[in-house]
């Protein structure tokens, strides 16, 4: 079910946006100010955000950048303002789309569909298999030796962020992201510490991982 972030300070529109969408089969969190907005996104992890620029603690287009540092779903910004030099401005924070208030919520659903067909992955591998150990990402669980390991919901988030990058370094920061929120991007005592419980659990030689590799002081990657 697709998840959607509406994060807007009138509270009719919120509840026009909800209702509708909700009719439609998705998933909804709302939001009335920034901080409350990327507080949200980090905790729910929203596949689509409808974003007003007009919040009342900050500017929509500095959300837009706080969530492009992490997210890279589909951004609607949904505004009063007319003016094309904030609609660029909007766009170039990394917004993919702008609706204009008031909207017909006909023309905004069908935008909303056209930015999630778009931002749709092309499809991976469900079950990645390694000589020592298996992720079924779709089943969210890992076989070692024929058994099922025990993760943590902490641990299987990173293995799962490290598995779906397959081959790519993934940045200390952008992991800290990921799995904790922007709030924890310094912690990298986080990840040192899960890093060496997951290959515990999974590496045949803990000592000397062939699996999760670190780059010293840039961060994680996972080879197959």
């Amino acid at each position: 079910m697709t998840r959607v972030l509406v994060v807007d300070d009138e509270p009719q529109i919120v509840r026009a946006l909800r209702i509708n969408l909700r009719a439609r089969g998705y998933e909804v969190d709302a939001a009335a100010d920034g901080r409350a907005a990327l507080d949200l996104a980090a905790r729910r992890h929203p596949d689509v955000v409808l974003l007003d620029l007009g919040l009342p603690d900050m500017d929509g287009t500095d959300v837009i950048k706080g969530l492009r540092g992490w997210l890279s779903v589909p951004i609607i910004v949904l505004s009063a303002r007319h003016a094309s030099a904030e609609k660029v401005e909007a766009l170039d924070a990394g917004a993919d789309d702008y609706v204009t208030k008031p909207f017909g919520m006909d023309e905004l659903l069908a935008r909303l569909r056209a930015a999630v067909r778009r931002s749709a992955p092309a499809e991976e591998a469900a079950v990645v298999s390694t000589g020592t150990f298996t992720v079924d990402l779709a089943a969210k669980k890992v076989v070692r030796d024929g058994a099922d390991v025990r993760l943590t919901p902490t641990e299987w988030h990173i293995l799962e962020v490290l598995v779906r990058n397959a081959g790519r370094l993934v940045g200390q920061r952008q992991l800290l992201r990921e799995v904790w929120g922007p709030t924890y991007e310094t912690e990298t005592n986080y990840l040192r510490v899960y890093l060496a419980q997951l290959r515990r659990k999974l590496e045949a030689d803990p000592a000397h991982p062939r699996h999760l590799i670190t780059e010293p002081g840039m961060g994680y990657r996972f080879e197959g």
